[in-house]
């Protein structure tokens, strides 16, 4: 028998099996408290995050980094647990936080080691068992609590907190488990469950792929059948030999997806200049009397670069303006601004870094993370609809949610009898 089982052992599991062994701490109530994974070893995603360094946080964290379930139901639970507290925490844990450039904050260690040692202790500490290889395979409601099958038995709990995680990085245990026994309860999930933060595909021999290993400051830039300019994004962009990856790519990768659902037409595009969009480029050429297009490309743009384009653009890269017909010349200054980019799908879950979709806040109490649909189920972390962008936004809503599932869970146990 336990009071709080905990489904998964990733960020937001352990972060609320954490809150719920020291909120029953400080509440004087014993608590039986376990962690079940089928992971061999815990914390894939915390060992991979940010090129193995873990990018914890970010510096300022708001509900205009996420997508998914509605801003302000997902400001309601940042709120709770916000970065403030999550830096305190680890710096009570002794993993001191620093900030980068771009605002990411990563332990000093430049380890992510340090951060999944430091909360696999703390969940001891709190007198959490911490089970596994054990797959969770099912949960059913019973008189008083749930009935919890393993691979290995089974077991009996009052409360549980569903921190599974979503579909993205299976390998790490992230199957999509954790949405089926949300279903198998009753929940609703989105009709689409998609791979975020996850790069994009071009077709084979596109010459964006000969550009591969080549990383530029770039915007992507998502468009409606219209033309509608519906999402963008500026940021570090590397081209490879099967597409593109990279910051940019990343952020819009679930947007483009989604976005095609419901308008098959939409597009996206490339501009190789943030900032300055195809008549800007044309001009620039135009004033540049003398000098060859190349010439003039590569006060912005890398040599490798500047040639793939002119030759994409069918123009000889030495040839001036004035010796270009005008259509040739502004096809080269709509390629550098805005270049169509056929992608022709994503590298899948295996590759993503999240996960979109999931189960709709709407079906939890805010509160308490506490399901609508079933009582004394709480929900954290991935297998919720909600996906951050890229710079540890997806951590601090595994930190947020973990902590409002695991001190809810364990303070309506204190209220119950037993």
């Amino acid at each position: 028998m336990l009071d709080v089982a905990v489904v998964g052992a990733g960020a937001a599991g352990l972060f609320a099996a954490i809150w719920a062994g020291r909120g029953a701490a400080g509440a004087g109530v014993p608590a039986r408290i376990a962690a079940f994974d089928g992971a061999r070893k815990l914390g894939a995603k915390i060992l991979v995050a940010g090129g193995g360094r873990c990018n914890v946080t970010h510096w300022r964290v708001e509900e205009g980094d996420y997508a998914g379930s509605t801003a302000p139901a997902i400001r309601k639970v940042l709120r709770r647990f916000g970065v403030e507290e999550t830096v305190g925490f680890f710096a009570e844990l002794g993993v001191e936080l620093k900030r980068e450039e771009t605002g990411k904050l990563f332990p000093v260690t430049d380890d992510a080691h340090t951060v999944l040692d430091a909360l696999l202790a703390a969940a001891r500490r709190a007198g959490v068992h911490l089970r596994h290889p054990e797959r969770v395979e099912s949960v059913a409601p019973m008189d008083g609590g749930f009935r919890i099958r393993t691979a290995t038995g089974e077991h009996v709990a009052r409360r549980v907190v569903l921190a599974t995680g979503g579909k993205a990085l299976p390998k790490s245990g992230s199957d999509g488990v954790g949405l089926a026994i949300a279903a198998g309860l009753g929940h609703r999930v989105t009709d689409h469950v998609i791979p975020s933060l996850v790069p994009l595909r071009l077709p084979e021999g596109h010459w964006i792929t000969e550009l591969s290993g080549l990383t530029v400051p770039a915007e992507l830039v998502l468009r409606s059948g219209g033309g509608k300019r519906l999402v963008s994004f500026a940021d570090s962009t590397l081209c490879t030999h099967f597409g593109l990856s990279g910051p940019s790519v990343l952020n819009i990768s679930r947007h483009w997806t989604m976005a095609r659902v419901d308008d098959p037409q939409a597009r996206l595009e490339l501009s190789w200049t943030p900032g300055m969009e195809a008549e800007a480029i044309d001009r620039a050429l135009v004033e540049a009397k003398g000098r060859g297009v190349g010439a003039v490309l590569r006060a912005w743009l890398p040599e490798r670069l500047v040639r793939a384009l002119c030759e994409a653009a069918a123009v000889d890269a030495a040839a001036t303006p004035q010796q270009l017909a005008r259509d040739r010349r502004r096809g080269l200054a709509q390629l550098v601004g805005a270049t169509p980019l056929p992608v022709t799908g994503d590298r899948g879950f295996t590759f993503a870094e999240a996960t979109a979709g999931g189960v709709p806040l709407s079906e939890v109490r805010l509160e308490t993370m506490e399901s609508r649909v079933v009582p004394g189920l709480h929900l954290a972390g991935e297998v919720l609809d909600v996906d951050g962008r890229i710079g540890g936004f997806n951590f601090q809503w595994a930190w947020a949610s973990g902590f409002v599932a695991g001190t809810s869970a364990v303070a309506a146990l204190a209220a119950q009898p037993t």
